[in-house]
């Protein structure tokens, strides 16, 4: 975590191991600010060379360096000097380890006087505090809704710089297929444009009213996601095939989920409701074993990076939330046979 934000302020730590078994490092400013910022910060200019010696057994060994990247103390102190905030994105693409120990790394920033802005999608309230309880009354979370409303000003205010106007029901099906994202809606709303040839602002007050343009727009809106989401399946599909002993659990639960009606999509899919449509399928599928696949739910999802989230559950209160809004779009208008399906008529046959 601490790379990038230093990057930014033109300082980077350097840990050299040298052979003789002495490990070495310094801290190195970048450019001008860089410099500036560690002169302050350690009262000193260009870099600041600290050493120490390392024991080694077999591959492992134990840095006494100084000032290095791990150490949070000067972290805090380059960052809260630059005067700048540090923000952590994509939250939700870490791993369950990686979010554990930066819950705990926020604890020994908030004491340093380092106060980061977490951004993320995630299903389960005050998932932080959930991860390191000492977080309790030092983090506020704020959660960022789109109304079906929020979503038809965006419309109006951006037909208005561009010269045209959105009617009515075109809006409200706009915002309908939009699921809560402003980002869908904004390329809901682009594609439509192209439909209709428009590319730049036009003189008049054009009106947008013939939902059949929203229609075409969004049918290759999702044709346009159909690799991202058949990816999607494929990783899903490879990893229930590694557990064979499952009694075919996952694919059945994944069947559920991504059938589910769009609201309980976007509420929150109950353990309860999942347990039951499986189990009537698959009898021998009990409720602690589905609450035991769903806890391990990501893992089956995520590339090496942790990317490509979709579906994500909610231990504290046993529902799973698409956090991918398009899978809502992408499956109400493209035919998909996801692999899943397959697996289960395989474990029948």
């Amino acid at each position: 975590m601490t790379r990038n934000p230093l990057s930014q302020l033109e300082v980077r730590f350097v840990v050299s191991d040298k052979s003789t078994g002495k490990i070495e490092g310094h801290v190195e400013a970048n450019g001008t600010i860089g410099e500036r910022l560690i002169a302050k910060v350690f009262g000193v200019t260009g870099s600041l060379s600290t050493g120490g010696s390392a024991s080694h057994t077999g591959e492992t060994s134990k840095e006494l360096v100084g000032h290095d990247i791990n150490d949070l103390r000067y972290v805090a102190a380059l960052i809260r000097e630059s005067g700048r905030r540090l923000v952590v994105e994509d939250f939700h693409y870490l791993s369950v380890e990686e979010r554990q120990k930066l819950a705990f790394d926020l604890k020994a920033l908030w004491d340093y006087g380092l106060y980061a802005i977490i951004i993320g999608v995630w299903s389960q309230s005050n998932m932080l505090i959930y991860l390191n309880p000492d977080l309790s009354g030092r983090i506020e979370e704020v959660s960022v809704y789109w109304s079906n409303d929020d979503l038809k000003r965006i419309l109006e205010q951006g037909g208005n710089a561009l010269g045209v106007a959105f009617e009515d029901h075109f809006a409200d099906a706009c915002a309908n297929l939009s699921y809560g994202n402003a980002g869908i809606l904004q390329a809901l709303a682009l594609k439509s444009l192209d439909v209709l040839g428009i590319t730049e602002e036009v003189s008049g007050n054009i009106e947008i009213s013939d939902k059949q343009v929203l229609q075409t727009a969004a049918l290759h809106y999702a044709d346009q996601l159909n690799a991202l989401y058949q990816q999607f399946a494929r990783r899903v599909a490879g990893g229930i095939r590694n557990r064979q002993d499952s009694t075919g659990i996952y694919a059945h639960a994944m069947a559920v989920i991504v059938e589910a009606p769009d609201e309980m999509c976007l509420k929150g899919i109950r353990l309860e409701h999942i347990y039951r449509v499986a189990h009537a399928r698959e009898s021998r599928i009990q409720k602690g074993n589905l609450r035991t696949i769903l806890e391990k739910l990501e893992g089956l999802q995520v590339d090496e990076e942790g990317r490509g989230l979709v579906v994500a559950y909610n231990e504290a209160d046993e529902e799973v939330t698409v956090v991918d809004r398009q899978l809502l779009l992408y499956r109400r208008f493209c035919t998909v046979r996801w692999p899943w399906e397959d697996l289960i008529e395989e474990i029948k046959a």
